[in-house]
């Protein structure tokens, strides 16, 4: 199954926000390249929450290029097969917790649609939240300037709105 593939299943079996859900399976419809970074309708993005639940904390990067606090994730890559395991795969890479982080089992958690600059247009995120076990120890690495877990009840002071939600919603499901 090609990553572009396992997206259109990803979507079609999520059941909540129709609307945007639809819009991301008429854009993978519309172009065969809509999981990749090249496509400058906009292309799929996959992230992920790193949560302590045990300790009531997330874990946010300060993104290099946009000076935001952020869940980890970024673009699919061509070894990617499935928009799972690319959150993961961001999730490691961008927490530098290499081993014991576990994807929160449901499938993704939200939808997030946003702009960007040219000429990409349009990131359409496919958000999953990382359940971080006990001993996890965060590594800053080259992507952002700084790595840091925060409680619930900080996050929205320094995180945007869709941060917030994705919270809201990952601990709705926990």
């Amino acid at each position: 199954m090609t990553l572009h593939e396992d997206a259109v299943l990803v979507l079609k079996a999520y059941e909540a926000q129709p609307e945007l859900r639809d819009a991301y399976l008429e854009h993978l419809a519309a172009h065969p390249d809509g999981v990749y970074k090249p496509c400058s309708a906009g292309h799929v993005t996959a992230s992920a929450l790193v949560i302590d639940p045990a300790r009531g904390r997330v874990l946010l990067t300060l993104h290099k290029k946009l000076g935001m606090w952020l869940q980890m994730g970024g673009h699919c890559e061509p070894e990617d097969t499935a928009l799972a395991g690319a959150a993961l795969r961001e999730a490691r890479e961008e927490s530098g917790i290499a081993a014991g982080l576990a994807l929160l089992p449901g499938g993704p958690v939200r939808l997030d649609r946003h702009p960007i600059p040219a000429p990409c247009n349009w990131h359409l995120d496919v958000q999953y939240a990382a359940l971080a076990p006990a001993e996890a120890v965060a590594e800053i690495s080259d992507e952002s300037l700084d790595l840091r877990w925060f409680a619930y009840d900080e996050v929205a002071g320094v995180a945007d709105t869709s941060v917030v939600r994705l919270l809201e919603a990952t601990r709705a499901r926990l």
